[in-house]
């Protein structure tokens, strides 16, 4: 499975976030919304994301690799076992311990730009 076709713009048109900060969810959520992304779902727990990705395949996702007691990890083997295309975030920088199989993926320091989200949604591939 592929992720499904963008709106034209280069853009996923359907973004998971994987993000246990409430704030920091809404803040992603607003600033994608006004990038044109035309849906956004948030969840907090690797369980809530596998369930959302069963549910509805999204075309890009945003994980925040630390979550309350668990990493995303296991979401990001999902999303790249289904050729889904995905970004970290993290609070910890270089810091942030990621799988050597995740080393290419694009990876966003939190707090990040708008200029920096923007960019990371350009980036299709896994």
């Amino acid at each position: 499975m592929t992720s499904a076709p963008t709106d034209g713009s280069g853009r996923p048109a359907n973004v998971l976030i994987v993000e246990d900060d409430p704030i920091i969810a809404i803040d992603f959520e607003d600033r994608l919304l006004g990038f044109g992304v035309t849906s956004v779902r948030t969840v907090g727990s690797v369980t809530q994301a596998l369930d959302a990705i069963a549910l509805t395949a999204p075309d890009f996702a945003l994980l925040d690799v630390e979550l309350i007691r668990e990493t995303s990890f296991a979401v990001a083997e999902r999303l790249a076992a289904l050729k889904i295309p995905f970004a970290f975030v993290t609070g910890y920088g270089a810091e942030a311990r990621i799988p050597a199989e995740f080393a290419g993926q694009p990876r966003l320091q939190k707090p990040c730009s708008s200029d920096a989200l923007e960019a990371a949604l350009g980036t299709r591939g896994t």
